[in-house]
């Protein structure tokens, strides 16, 4: 009994192995065939889809096999990083404070770094493209992520306020660099750098902000000022076509080419607007639209009181430096006492323009071009205007370039004269300014040294 017993047992164990093995080879044959339909359809997916499935964060060589990875260059970046990090924060201190005073908000007196350190994270290099090789220049796309660890705190002034210090933490970038080295016949064989920012994939800065041993309630309405102080900067500064240019090696070098220059002239008739939100709670709102491709060269309408339907009919000039990925942004506020509220914004791609076509287009107005940050997604109505772009020739490219250093080069006198805030304040090239109260005659007449009348600065005509 025992020896059938134990055959029986035997043959049983056997059975139940075999059947348990081959159950495990089934569900591995499963999952092998799962996973090559899972990967199939992702080989089918475009950028739009991964990033859905991955979110803003996924490397660009996921998509885009011409982006290299580049491990080795992590591995190097890393152990550079202490010597990186010390060089940074002194080219960041001396060319970003400048930056701070000359693009901050009305209301805000200084804005100065009082600590800044990058911490002891390097970024990741998640891949490099190299996207032209001209004669004398390489151009490459570094695909940049940064989580670290960094240290930065602006003391922030406002009348009769003293200094706050605000710190940015958890603070990460996700964005595209795009830099141009220009090459030399001599050592070290480059001459110059240019830096920018790719508009697409828009760069991502994300940050909280704490103030240091007080409350940002200190001073109301201080995050939305630093924020948009920050994406004002970024847009107007580093964000392609905008970059900064860097000679290097000790090489007399002219620079000019590699410098922003005017492509276009954008003419831009502000026709109306329908159905505006009203932010009134007595009457309606009294709207005006501000119109800009660059922050810093702004140009405004006239305030339309108490009316949600305005009709303005008024005509600007705009300079375009890039065509392609440059766009027109329309806001629409309500003029108030003290700070005016937004009642809207859109924008208006300057690629989708033919030259020197007129053309009428209606958009509709929404709280914020970037709606993920938005709780109340509620419509805002529609603005319509007439465009029409003209691509200048080498002597309008010249004339338009000369016209706006004159016109940024008054702001900057005006603002130390105390007329102005700061250089983002003027609008119509300085035809009238946020809350100072001048317009277009007295600023004429304005006097920056005595006896001197500014009669050859660039002036933008409403018609």
């Amino acid at each position: 009994m025992g020896l059938i017993s134990g055959m029986m047992l035997g043959v049983i164990v056997g059975i139940g192995l075999m059947a348990g093995w081959h159950r495990m080879m089934q569900h591995r044959s499963n999952k092998r065939i799962a996973k090559a339909a899972d990967i199939k359809v992702l080989a089918s997916l475009g950028r739009e889809e991964l990033k859905k499935i991955c979110g803003e964060s996924f490397p660009e060589w996921i998509s885009f096999p011409v982006f290299e990875q580049v491990k080795w260059l992590n591995k190097q970046l890393n152990k550079l990083w202490p010597y990186i990090a010390d060089a940074a924060e002194l080219i960041i201190r001396e060319s970003v404070e400048p930056l701070l005073e000359e693009y901050r908000p009305p209301g805000i007196t200084s804005m100065k770094f009082t600590k800044l350190t990058l911490g002891t994270v390097a970024p990741k290099i998640e891949g490099i493209r190299v996207q032209s090789f001209q004669k004398s220049q390489i151009v490459m796309d570094i695909d940049l992520r940064w989580g670290g660890d960094p240290n930065i705190i602006i003391g922030v002034e406002a009348a009769l306020v003293a200094s706050i210090p605000i710190q940015f933490k958890d603070l990460q970038v996700f964005t595209v660099v795009r830099v141009i080295f220009q090459l030399a016949e001599e050592i070290p064989c480059i001459s110059a750098v240019v830096v920018a920012l790719l508009s697409d994939p828009k760069p991502r800065i994300d940050y909280t902000l704490k103030a240091v041993g007080g409350s940002l309630t200190a001073l109301p309405g201080i995050s939305d000022m630093i924020d948009d102080t920050v994406n004002t900067i970024v847009t107007d500064t580093l964000q392609w076509p905008h970059r900064i240019v860097v000679p290097i090696g000790g090489i007399p070098v002219d620079v000019s080419e590699l410098e922003l220059k005017p492509q276009g002239k954008l003419t831009v008739t502000v026709v109306k607007a329908n159905d505006l939100k009203n932010k009134e709670l007595i009457g309606k709102s009294d709207p005006y639209t501000v119109v800009h491709i660059r922050p810093l060269f702004k140009v405004k309408t006239k305030v339309v009181e108490d009316n949600l339907n305005p009709v303005w009919n008024e005509t600007f000039e705009v300079i375009a430096e890039d065509k392609e990925t440059q766009s027109l942004i329309i806001e629409v506020f309500d003029k108030d006492i003290g700070q005016d509220k937004k009642l809207g914004i859109t924008k208006l791609p300057l690629f989708d323009l033919e030259p020197d076509s007129l053309k009428e287009v209606e958009l509709r107005l929404t709280p914020s071009l970037d709606m993920t940050k938005v709780k109340d997604k509620k419509d805002r109505g529609t603005i319509t205007l007439k465009v029409m772009y003209h691509p200048f020739n080498k002597e309008e490219q010249l004339a338009a370039l000369e016209a706006e250093k004159l016109m940024a080069e008054e702001k900057k006198k005006m603002k130390e004269a105390g007329v102005i805030g700061s250089t983002v304040d003027a609008l119509d090239g300085a035809a009238s300014f946020v809350g100072s109260g001048i317009g277009m005659e007295e600023w004429l007449n304005y006097t920056f040294e005595p006896g001197k009348r500014q009669h050859e600065i660039p002036v933008v005509v409403c018609r």
